[in-house]
């Protein structure tokens, strides 16, 4: 037996909780699917869990810099994996069963349980349950890719999913992957007091940076004393006893790096490969992502694509912003767009990176005229109280019409204080707008405009 439903959301990330409820509320009789996890990667085991790992391992860093500030602890700082872990799965639990709670309670909105299948393009079959609609929205997200390494398939290696489930403490970790998810997972670790050693195929630290962002990030894991290995080709992975050894040519010269774990953070890929994307007619890239336009549509009348899965931002806000794009021209008759979409994300080591519009890189590149201001963080006076002075700000502004091209925040508070650029961005404002502001002393925040007054040519 069919069921007819106005709309059919296939999965519950950032975007597919949200969309659906709205459309259910909109007067659609909508069904949404989920196989897995309610609320996605973010809520399972990415944003949620991981940023509360770092604040336990922050935690225990300030801890153990406690003297620094005149507070003597008596006893070493301590540990505890099970109960790190314990809180992290608490705070995930009230996340997941929040979304789970919300989409089960609306009304007009039916929850499905099970794997979402294309039959046709307007069928959709899901735990058994054969579904039509005109409407149907993809919002299945991705995974953790796993590389072509000659021994990997005997090996116990972790992924940033399985990473959630460990409630002890690694004696040498070892991450293969010098980008995002590496690096966050390194500086946690070594927090926590494991030995780690980063492993990264290309020549510097998150390449789609700024080689001096790289440089000074780079600078900040090797001070807390995580090990980084650079232009390093793995040659093959084995078990040696309890010790997992991994062989890497550097240089045209090979060594071994002995460690008790591995972690993958290569990349991501998505969750298009069990979906039957061919019996809807649904076109995907060489990387498997769906290919949508600016307003998220595929290929074909009546299905669009949000979140990871369609290529255009892999983050959970990109995620929800294509939810708003989507609900937007569908419910609220108002045209938005991927292409009004300013980048922006963040790399949440200590300190953190925000990251908004174009990098140093992309404007030389473009070959426009362009002016740049640059600080060290020690100019900082809220950073010198907290005695966190590592990182430099750098924002880029277009010299004709004075706006705003880019911004890089590598500092203490630097992942709020970027949003005060992003604002001033999507205002479509100049430089001056923010540069002539008056901000509160003492923050991070008061130097921008400090940094706006001093602009030199690229």
């Amino acid at each position: 037996m069919v069921q007819r439903y106005d709309a059919i959301v296939i999965g519950t990330g950032q975007s597919g909780p949200s969309l659906a409820v709205r459309l259910a509320q909109a007067g659609r009789k909508t069904a949404i699917i989920e196989r897995n996890r309610f609320g996605g990667t973010c809520v399972n085991t990415g944003c949620i869990p991981t940023k509360t790992l770092i604040a336990s391992a922050r935690v225990v860093h300030m801890a153990r810099r406690a003297a620094e500030f005149g507070v003597l602890i008596d006893s070493p700082v301590r540990v505890d994996m099970a109960r790190v872990k314990a809180r992290k799965d608490l705070i995930v639990r009230q996340s997941n069963e929040g979304v789970a709670d919300w989409l089960k309670n609306t009304p007009n909105l039916t929850v499905i349980e099970g794997h979402g299948c294309f039959e046709s393009p307007h069928a959709v079959r899901g735990n058994g349950e054969l579904l039509e609609a005109d409407e149907i929205f993809i919002n299945v997200g991705g995974r953790a890719a796993i590389p072509d390494i000659p021994g990997l398939g005997d090996i116990d290696f972790l992924t940033n999913s399985s990473m959630m489930e460990v409630d002890f403490l690694p004696q040498h970790l070892v991450i293969v992957g010098g980008s995002y998810i590496g690096l966050e997972f390194a500086q946690m670790y070594r927090r926590f007091g494991s030995e780690v050693t980063v492993i990264e195929g290309g020549p510097r630290l998150i390449g789609r940076e700024d080689e001096q962002v790289s440089a000074s990030i780079r600078d900040i894991l090797e001070d807390e004393g995580i090990r980084i290995r650079l232009a390093a080709k793995i040659q093959r992975v084995e078990k040696r006893g309890d010790a997992v050894v991994i062989t890497v040519n550097d240089n045209e010269a090979s060594d071994e790096i002995s460690g008790s774990h591995l972690l993958l953070a290569v990349g991501r890929i998505p969750n298009t490969d069990d979906l039957g994307l061919d019996k809807a007619g649904i076109k995907t890239d060489q990387r498997g992502y769906i290919v949508v336009d600016d307003k998220l549509c595929t290929n074909v009348p009546g299905i669009w694509a949000l979140g990871d899965v369609n290529g255009r931002g892999a983050f959970t806000h990109t995620s929800y912003n294509d939810y708003e794009i989507v609900a937007a021209n569908l419910l609220d008759h108002d045209s938005r767009s991927v292409a009004d979409r300013i980048q922006a994300y963040a790399l949440f080591i200590d300190p953190p990176l925000g990251r908004i519009g174009m990098t140093e890189r992309e404007v030389r590149a473009s070959g426009r005229k362009a002016l740049v201001g640059t600080m060290m963080m020690t100019r900082v006076g809220r950073a010198r109280e907290r005695s966190e002075i590592q990182g430099y700000m750098s924002v880029l502004v277009d010299a004709e019409t004075k706006k705003i091209l880019g911004a890089m925040l590598l500092g203490i508070e630097g992942d709020e204080v970027i949003h005060s650029i992003l604002d001033v961005m999507y205002a479509g404002a100049t430089y001056t707008t923010i540069q002539r502001a008056m901000h509160i002393h003492p923050t991070v925040s008061e130097l921008v405009p400090t940094l706006l007054g001093d602009l030199k040519p690229l």
